[in-house]
């Protein structure tokens, strides 16, 4: 079987021999949990978290829950997990990767770690790479975790907030890691926690994990939005304030670093154009801003050389190849200001509101196997 090939070949056959008397375990307890009703059996799930409240651990508790969930799945699915499926379970319950193959049955080993990590009541979030691997596993191992008295949730765009908070209370959660990723981001954006969509990062099982913890760990999820500032400013220092002004009198250009200095005189000049007392002032700090910005615009940011207009668009030309990289924008106001000098249609501005890495979010759960 592949599970025992991976961890003998990862010289780890002490664990190996571990995991072997865990399952043996199970084996021993298994024919006194055939033997109970429909009903004894879901009234296990009760009586596991009465014995965790006195004090017992999940791990005493292993062999027990295990072969629960094992005879749940024979009298739901017809399925009943083989030894290697209950091995490759223990391993996923203490945090370690399973390698196993399709057809090998992940789905119905998963179901036994979840379950017994539920039972503490702080959620498991069961974590997959596409919305209909998500819906699939939650079809799959739902009725199993339902017939044990379990509730099952599933995380999925276009939720509203309150159905969001209703997947996430359950005992079990499904969803793609992006889904996941994004509502932690979306919760730290809230006024309120009440507001907040999870309620922690107890235990999570990952399928594919070895290409979403490597492949994709460091693609970052990102929430944008407009910037605050008005987009009438950018018009404002391109036609009212920088034609008014005299390079060298007003501000210096030096073209190796590709800056822009304003002189004193071309402080107390702006201020006398807009109008205010004082342009260093923090309440004017957007107005500095935009002033640089508007002089870059002008002077370092040429048309035909560094951008072209096509279609009432400003398009940054490639300084290598000569081609325009559609889609691309300066960032931090520069191209905005770059089309208030064109008087093309200016854009907002986006503005990065939130962001984490794959690889930072799963590092926000206590266990994380897969």
């Amino acid at each position: 079987m592949v599970v025992l090939q991976k961890i003998l070949r990862l010289g780890e056959g002490r664990h190996l021999k571990q995991l072997e008397t865990q399952v043996s375990k199970v084996n021993a307890v298994e024919s006194s949990v055939t033997e109970l009703t429909d009903e004894q059996l879901r009234d296990r799930t009760v009586e596991f978290r009465s014995r965790l409240a006195d004090g017992e651990t999940i791990d005493e508790l292993l062999p027990e829950a295990f072969a629960t969930v094992r005879e749940a799945a024979h009298r739901v699915l017809g399925q009943r997990p083989y030894d290697v499926q209950v091995l490759g379970g223990i391993a996923l319950h203490q945090g370690d990767i399973s390698e196993m193959r399709t057809g090998e049955g992940k789905t119905l080993t998963s179901t036994m770690p979840v379950y017994l990590n539920a039972l503490e009541g702080k959620g498991v979030h069961v974590i997959t790479v596409n919305p209909y691997l998500a819906s699939r596993d939650a079809d799959w191992m739902g009725p199993i975790h339902r017939f044990l008295g379990l509730n099952v949730g599933l995380v999925a765009a276009q939720q509203s907030r309150q159905e969001k908070r209703a997947a996430y209370a359950a005992d079990v959660t499904h969803g793609t890691n992006n889904e996941f990723g994004f509502d932690f981001l979306r919760d730290h954006m809230v006024l309120s926690s009440e507001d907040k969509a999870q309620r922690g990062h107890h235990y999570a099982i990952v399928d594919e994990v070895d290409s979403i913890l490597v492949d994709e760990a460091r693609t970052p999820l990102i929430i944008s939005g407009p910037a605050d500032q008005a987009t009438e400013w950018y018009a404002v220092f391109a036609k009212r304030v920088v034609p008014r002004l005299s390079k060298d009198t007003h501000y210096e250009i030096d073209e190796a670093k590709r800056t822009v200095a304003v002189t004193e005189e071309g402080v107390t000049r702006v201020e006398e154009l807009l109008g205010v007392n004082n342009l260093y002032e923090s309440v004017n700090t957007p107005l500095i801003h935009h002033l640089q910005n508007a002089i870059r615009a002008q002077e370092l940011y040429l048309r035909d050389r560094e951008y072209m207009v096509s279609d009432g668009e400003v398009l940054i030309v490639d300084e290598f190849t000569g081609r325009t990289l559609i889609g691309r924008r300066y960032s931090e106001g520069l191209h905005q200001a770059i089309e208030a000098k064109e008087g093309v249609r200016i854009n907002e501005e986006n503005q990065t509101l939130a962001t984490i890495t794959l690889q930072n979010y799963f590092r926000l759960y206590r266990k994380l196997s897969g």
